[in-house]
């Protein structure tokens, strides 16, 4: 499903990307986390513990350095932050009483044969995990004022993770990201079940997920699986062994909530003046559809205008596993129109304000995937993936027409080479380019916008309204204080008990 990063208070439904191409590790920290104190080098991540603060002290055989004098001598000691230090009662002893203190913390480790200190066992520590491998910096603490809530989408070909904290009504400010192309799919549309392969590049992104959301105050949470686990015969088992092994308890979602989550995640991108929208999220094993129509009286909650919906046994890695993705003709790439057209053949959609069918209304498209994001930076030339120019974004149908046929006049090298493609993507573009002109030909349209957002988003959005983050008048004190009892990736999710999926 759709795709990630974005600057301090994003739109209620803003993801998070770095600049990356569309591979690997795409979503990173945020420029949020240095507002909010937690940048490397910050004050965090240089304080360490008392022992470590000793340990750049000057010491001379256990005795204070000639340059530490006592205070109160009329001789300053050390910089005004340290005087503050021992003002608090961190570190008021002397450098005697520390180096003492430190030689008798010294004495009680275990020592080797040779005289040397014994290496002390790796913690899972804001540099490394509990391998002791470094992985990536985390902050230590979250300085923001507000809670947090963090939202886990598992798809057919992506593994993503937002970490947000509501700001403005309807808003929030995106702390922390993380996406990741782990293909739990492949090779589903044939055996019928997940491979050990795919579930392994899973869970090992999925371990990156929990320890991001360990090293934050999560205060709800909720982690979902679509498509890829909905129709392998293996997608239970898998997500008993995620629980096993993470310690994340993943539930999964049926396709109409799945629609539902897309339409709620791009809400901020239908304006007032439509009043008809074909929503779409082409995932990588299934497609949803939702027919918004807004000529009536309209509610806060996009999600309320949902006329008709539907979900399409077919995405962007079911495709073209079935007719190729990697050198893909003009009669492939007809075929795979064909098919995805007779899918919508039966889907029955009500009459939307502005379309085809109904002249009167202003209608557009609006598209939420890694396909539309794809087409929009390739439009853009754009040396590197761009999020903050990419999401909003609008193109014309003659933009669309001019990037599908581009990308299939390029081979599979330079579909790889492009910067806003990549060889994680460069065999599966075309085929989400069939499924978007499929779309295309059903609800014809002057206009399509780009989202760079979609389940993820819809998540964390319902949940803040579900907890009455936004209602006026709330007390800020109730407003942020963590559910007793409620842990960080335990709690009851909103409007639901403690159960699992």
């Amino acid at each position: 499903m759709a795709d990630p990063e974005k600057d301090a208070d994003a739109s209620a439904n803003g993801a998070l990307k770095t600049g990356k191409a569309h591979g690997e590790d795409r979503e990173g920290p945020s420029s949020a986390d240095s507002a909010a104190g937690n940048k490397p080098g910050g004050r965090e991540a240089v304080k360490g513990s008392d022992q470590g603060e000793e340990s750049r002290r000057p010491q001379h055989n256990g005795k204070a350095s000639p340059g530490d004098t006592a205070p109160g001598n009329g001789q300053a000691r050390g910089s005004g932050k340290r005087r503050r230090r021992r003002r608090r009662g961190k570190g008021g002893k002397s450098a005697k009483g520390q180096a003492a203190q430190q030689q008798s913390a010294d004495s009680q480790q275990p020592q080797h044969l040779n005289g040397s200190r014994a290496p002390q066992p790796q913690q899972r520590g804001r540099e490394g995990n509990k391998d002791g491998q470094q992985r990536f910096w985390k902050p230590k603490r979250h300085h923001g004022k507000g809670p947090l809530y963090a939202a886990l989408d598992l798809g057919t070909n992506n593994c993503r993770l937002l970490v947000a904290m509501p700001t403005r009504p309807g808003q929030f400010r995106v702390v922390d990201a993380f996406s990741r192309i782990v293909r739990l799919g492949e090779g589903l549309g044939a055996r019928g079940e997940l491979s050990e392969a795919a579930m392994d590049r899973a869970v090992e992104a999925l371990k990156v997920c929990a320890d991001k959301m360990d090293s934050r105050p999560v205060r709800r949470h909720r982690l979902i699986a679509t498509e890829a686990c909905r129709a392998a015969r293996n997608g239970s088992e898998f997500l008993d062994r995620v629980k096993e092994e993470t310690g994340l308890d993943l539930e999964i979602v049926n396709r109409e909530t799945e629609a539902r989550l897309a339409v709620s995640g791009c809400s901020s991108l239908v304006g007032r003046e439509t009043d008809g929208v074909v929503l779409f999220d082409i995932g990588g094993g299934s497609s949803e559809i939702a027919a918004i129509d807004l000529s009536g009286s309209r509610s806060n909650r996009l999600a309320n205008h949902i006329a008709a919906w539907t979900s399409l046994p077919v995405g962007v890695v079911t495709l073209s596993e079935r007719h190729g993705g990697r050198d893909v003709t003009a009669q492939i790439f007809a075929d795979m129109v064909d098919e995805v057209s007779g899918l919508l053949e039966d889907f029955a959609c009500p009459e939307i304000p502005g379309c085809s069918g109904s002249p009167n209304g202003v209608f557009h498209l609006l598209g939420t995937s890694g396909t539309v994001t794809t087409l929009a930076g390739v439009h853009l030339d754009l040396p590197r993936y761009d999020r903050r120019r990419v999401d909003g974004l609008w193109l014309s149908s003659n933009d669309v027409d001019r990037m599908t046929q581009k990308l299939l006049s390029w081979d599979f090298e330079a579909r790889s080479s492009n910067p806003c493609i990549g060889s994680d993507r460069a065999d599966l573009v075309l085929a989400g380019c069939a499924i978007l002109e499929a779309i295309r030909r059903r609800w014809p349209s002057e206009r399509l916008r780009v989202a760079d957002r979609g389940l993820r988003e819809g998540l964390l959005t319902e949940m803040m309204a579900a907890d009455g983050i936004w209602r006026r008048g709330r007390g800020r004190r109730n407003q942020f204080k963590r559910p007793s009892g409620q842990g960080h990736r335990r709690g009851p999710r909103p409007g639901e008990g403690g159960g699992n999926r």
